[in-house]
């Protein structure tokens, strides 16, 4: 795979307009950089966010992942229920969520439970929060450069239709979930386990379903029975379909008669892992995706009960990311720490979620039962460089910790996070590194996060 080393630095700010100068940058409107922008906004910083879509919502909503996962602790217990251990920004954005009727009740996922989200009003309610917050924001704008003073991030160089401008910033959290600001300025990042990354994915929602007939069928747990998936193997070894990844999952949504499909396993016609950090490989994720998702339409339609009139009401408006850059951190969660569920001072997340790896035909999953761990504060702040922390998936994680480590719970309280630090080290005048993790989780607390 290739190895993408993306520079883009400026030593002193380059002869653009200044679209803005503001206390705090937020790189990226998914559901960390909303939670960042929007506590950061809260507690009186002047705060920008920019984001290429005209929405918000990231992998939550372009990708369409729609779902909430990361919130309720895995139990092999047969009378169990879900027991939600995860609170702070996500159990507001969640609440949020209810009160508009874009969320479900808690899903059976295998030994776990999740929630299911409405991608539209996710968007209202990121929406909601900023504009509460004071937060200003820049919809279809994207980060082309950094500037930079020695090893301080100073700002921005951001292109849109109007042309380049330069956003300065006294801080600047990088939420992009690729680590966009850090590898432009040249930060230290990697990709995944020398190089291994997890497959993307296309989902899709299915309309038009007879939802007591595919429940009968189906039953109540998202992740597919062995029925199914010894159907997909039958159909594909009869050379009557392809369907690339057998165990699938499928999602009831806040809408009548619809399921989200999470089916299909993205590699290169050749074989090799998609990095969509490359254009080709992105490109041919989207387009080998769509042929995807309508095989498994196909196959659902003609196969499960319920499904026999149904319809493809859309894809995620880009494949759904797992994985791309990670930065090198001054804190590096292991794959150590996630098995053995270890507990720390400067935690500033817990996290139930099971190792949940997409590298193969069925995705590998290793469950922590009864328990979870916690994501050390270092492992947002890169090891160079000065004014910067990242929220979101590209944190410093070992591959298969980052496979439990990535999902929407995680990310919007890692989004929280860098906000109260982004507070501390603004009022304090103090740099991220010189911040204690413990003092961060302490502010934490008092928004309402547990620990």
């Amino acid at each position: 795979m290739k190895q993408w080393k993306l520079e883009s630095r400026f030593d002193s700010p380059p002869n653009l307009p200044v679209l803005r100068e503001v206390d705090v940058l937020v790189v990226g409107g998914g559901s960390a950089g909303v939670a960042a922008a929007t506590v950061c906004g809260r507690n009186g910083l002047t705060t920008a966010l920019v984001e290429k879509y005209g929405f918000c919502g990231g992998a939550a909503v372009a990708g369409l992942s729609g779902t909430i996962c990361g919130m309720f602790k895995a139990s092999d217990n047969a009378d169990r229920q879900p027991e939600q251990v995860v609170f702070g920004f996500t159990e507001e954005f969640r609440d949020r969520l209810e009160k508009r009727g874009g969320v479900t009740e808690p899903q059976i996922y295998g030994k776990t439970y999740t929630v299911t989200h409405d991608p539209l009003v996710w968007r209202e309610v990121a929406d909601e929060c900023l504009e509460e917050a004071g937060v200003e924001v820049f919809f279809h704008t994207a980060v082309t450069g950094v500037i930079m003073d020695g090893d301080k991030y100073k700002g921005v160089v951001v292109q849109s239709n109007a042309g380049q401008s330069v956003i300065l910033a006294k801080r600047i959290i990088d939420a992009s979930g690729d680590a966009a600001v850090v590898s432009r300025a040249g930060g230290e990042y990697f990709f995944g386990d020398n190089g291994v990354i997890q497959n993307p994915t296309m989902f899709f929602r299915l309309g038009n379903v007879e939802m007591e007939n595919y429940l009968d069928f189906f039953g109540e747990d998202t992740i597919c029975p062995a029925k199914v998936t010894e159907k997909i193997l039958e159909l594909n070894a009869s050379g009557e379909y392809q369907m690339p990844r057998h165990k699938i999952w499928i999602f009831p949504t806040t809408r009548p008669n619809e399921l989200m499909v999470n089916a299909t396993r993205l590699a290169g016609q050749d074989g090799r892992v998609l990095n969509v950090i490359d254009p080709v490989d992105f490109t041919e994720a989207e387009v080998f995706g769509r042929k995807q998702v309508r095989e498994y339409a196909r196959f659902l339609k003609a196969h499960v009960p319920g499904c026999e009139n149904s319809y493809v009401v859309d894809t995620g408006v880009e494949v759904g990311i797992r994985q791309t850059r990670s930065i090198e951190g001054v804190v590096k969660l292991t794959n150590e720490d996630v098995v053995s569920c270890r507990k720390r001072p400067d935690g500033i997340v817990r996290t139930p979620w099971p190792i949940e790896l997409h590298s193969g035909t069925k995705p590998k999953l290793h469950w922590l039962l009864d328990d979870w761990y916690e994501v050390p504060y270092g492992a947002l702040i890169p090891v160079k460089g000065e004014n910067i922390i990242v929220a979101g998936r590209c944190l410093s994680a070992e591959h298969e910790a980052l496979a439990s480590a990535r999902v929407t719970a995680q990310t919007f309280e890692y989004g929280h996070a860098a906000a109260h630090a982004t507070v501390i080290s603004i009022q304090e005048e103090r740099g991220f590194r010189d911040i204690r993790g413990e003092d961060v989780r302490e502010q934490m607390i008092q928004a309402g996060s547990r620990f």
